[in-house]
């Protein structure tokens, strides 16, 4: 037996825990046996992300690493990119293309949202940009549209966050890291392992909405929702609760998931770098302010190095995983399926598909459906099992909105 195998066999019997005292129960069930991933396209260039345009065409967008957007149709791959801004774009290690969300009003407006990192002056700058698809072709969008929404200076290369979604309240939120240089996520003037939340139809380049939580507070930048963040990489919205849960990277011991409920008024500070994960991390480091909130799900570095944050299932295909929440480490290449047992309890347990690591996204179709990124593959979860089930009311599965 090898020793990878070693280690997801001690995984299997192995169920994480954390009580945090937070959030409302979802609907959660049992996984089908034959769930599986089915390939969808393949051929990408370090892609990191999927998304939808949330536009009726069922299309998925694949975002790769070095500044390119491809158009997904029917498993059919864009012969030309939707998007291509790999000349301004800094990529490698965990610089480049990192971030998608489309407008909620994209079929009407065309307004899309990149985050990226580029060369700046005198280092490396996050770049949040909107651009417009072409009046003339709708797989194609205007490379020349684009607008400075924000843009933030970065101490070193890594720790840049990535991911961008909007929220059931039609704000843009944005998850940022900490930079590399740990003191920032405990400064509230610095935007640096932070959670942004801003109004981009609210004024020009955007607006504050007027109940972000450090609006008005002396030396505190109003555009923060939380706080205490090492590295927001890869985090979503549940699109039947609203709720969001955060994978924040970890430095040494323990990876987690951060939960914000979606009557957070926000403000919540996570507490890096005085903790990492539910540990005290750096006794006689930076002041944290408390109270400090805990994970809902935690794991040592015994079982992996870097998470991957990803989606609660809330498509239709598959009613035995509607409500479970899936998250994988990017090193042991180990998924975990996860579930809400009691108010703030959640319990994760190992399902390991791959037969190595490398995953570094998921993203969700129109329907609900839930894909995943495998170094240069996209693939969706699947139950041959749940094909054709009906609800014990009579009806088929159906797509579960919160939006």
């Amino acid at each position: 037996m090898t020793e990878l195998q070693q280690l997801r066999g001690a995984m299997r019997a192995t169920v994480f825990v954390i009580v945090a005292g937070l959030g409302c129960l979802p609907v959660f069930s049992q996984a089908p046996d034959d769930l599986t991933l089915v390939p969808v396209a393949d051929g990408f260039d370090f892609p990191l992300a999927i998304r939808n345009a949330g536009d009726g065409s069922g299309r998925l967008f694949v975002v790769e690493q070095g500044g390119q957007i491809w158009i997904v149709d029917d498993g059919v791959v864009s012969l030309t990119p939707f998007l291509d801004i790999s000349d301004r774009v800094q990529a490698g290690g965990e610089e480049g293309l990192l971030g998608l969300a489309f407008h909620p009003d994209y079929e009407s407006n065309g307004f899309f949202y990149v985050n990226y990192t580029r060369d700046g002056s005198p280092g490396l700058e996050t770049v949040i940009e909107r651009y417009s698809a072409s009046a003339g072709d709708p797989d194609v969008a205007d490379p020349d549209s684009d607008f400075l929404v924000l843009e933030i200076d970065q101490p070193y290369a890594p720790h840049n966050g990535g991911d961008i979604h909007f929220g059931p309240d039609g704000y843009l939120y944005i998850g940022l890291g900490d930079g590399g240089d740990f003191a920032t996520a405990q400064d509230l003037g610095s935007l640096l392992g932070k959670m942004l939340r801003i109004d981009v139809d609210g004024g020009t380049p955007y607006a504050i909405p007027a109940d972000n939580p450090f609006v008005g507070v002396p030396g505190a930048l109003d555009e923060i929702w939380a706080w205490g963040f090492r590295n927001p990489f890869r985090w979503s919205f549940d699109r039947a609760t609203g709720d969001m849960l955060i994978g924040d990277v970890g430095e040494k011991l323990w990876e987690e998931i951060d939960f914000l409920p979606a009557e957070s008024p926000g403000g919540e500070n996570f507490g890096w770098p005085c903790r990492e994960g539910a540990h005290d991390f750096m006794p006689g480091g930076p002041t944290c302010g408390g109270p400090l909130v805990d994970p809902v799900l935690e794991y040592s570095h015994d079982f992996g190095c870097s998470v991957i944050g990803g989606y609660v299932y809330r498509g239709g295909a598959i009613p035995g995983l509607v409500g479970t929440y899936i998250y994988n480490d990017w090193c042991s290449g180990v998924t975990w399926l996860a579930t809400e047992t009691g108010p703030g309890i959640w319990e994760s347990t190992p399902w390991d598909p791959f037969p190595t690591f490398g995953v570094v996204g998921y993203g969700e179709g129109e329907d609900g459906e839930l894909y995943v990124v495998v170094y240069g593959s996209i693939s969706r979860f699947h139950s041959d099992s749940s094909v054709g089930m009906i609800f014990a009311d009579g009806f088929e599965s159906g797509d579960v909105s919160f939006w």
